[in-house]
């Protein structure tokens, strides 16, 4: 009998990536994320930015919307997107901001310096994409954290390619809110809306907008309400 150990007490080192976990070649050691996850996460940062520009229109934005009557303005946005679950990729909070987050990471586990404002998410998103493929291999090498961001970036291509193909994935999206008036109050209660619906139901008073035309009622009286609510609080800081 001994204590020392044998090849069978050796944990072999495995891919940190969810859904991988497989056990690296020896030519991967010392790495953290294995090769085909590098290539496959290669491959869809890659294809974000053509995805972005294909869901950045307001053909994507309006296809299988009903419309509310007449031709539209012309405006390159609609004022009331039907399909919120394309504005979540475009807009604020979507692809431009969730490759940032990654990149961001990165910058601070590096020692760099955090990258300055890259402009609207139409022109962050190929920055973005740039900084992640140049800087993957290290990521897949030394950043023991790197399986989640594979994760990440696996998740946000699949929602995109599945927008982009016409697969529908029905959701709810967080939309403010709720302004009607109960009693001598707001309401307040959070409203969310479908992503496979154009109607807006209020689970607390009862509330509900139909239609982009409603839309823009609600939209106006939730300005409304944040206004008024705006100008009581400097009234009573003045006070």
């Amino acid at each position: 009998m001994h204590d020392h150990p044998t090849d069978l007490d050796y944990d072999w080192p495995v891919c940190v990536t969810p859904r991988c976990n497989r056990q690296m070649w020896v030519a991967e050691s010392g790495r953290w994320a294995c090769r085909p996850c590098e290539d496959a996460t290669a491959k869809r940062i890659g294809e974000l930015p053509g995805l972005f520009r294909q869901l950045d229109t307001t053909a994507m934005l309006m296809r299988g919307a009903r419309r509310a009557g007449g031709s539209t303005s012309g405006s390159r946005t609609p004022p009331i997107p039907p399909r919120l679950e394309v504005l979540a990729l475009v807009g604020p909070g979507g692809v431009a901001a969730r490759l940032q987050a990654v990149e961001d990471a990165w910058r601070q586990a590096l020692g760099w310096t955090i990258a300055p404002w890259r402009g609207n998410p139409a022109e962050a998103v190929p920055q973005h994409a740039a900084f992640l493929a140049n800087n993957l291999l290290w990521a897949c090498s030394s950043y023991e954290e790197v399986g989640q961001d594979i994760d990440d970036l696996r998740r946000l291509h699949g929602e995109c390619v599945a927008l982009a193909s016409g697969e529908k994935r029905p959701g709810r999206v967080g939309i403010g809110l709720c302004p009607a008036v109960v009693g001598d109050d707001w309401c307040n209660a959070r409203l969310t809306a479908s992503t496979a619906s154009h109607r807006v139901h209020c689970g607390r008073c009862g509330a509900r907008w139909d239609g982009l035309g409603e839309w823009r009622e609600l939209r106006a009286a939730q300005e409304a309400v944040a206004a008024e609510e705006e100008r009581q609080q400097q009234g009573g800081v003045a006070a």
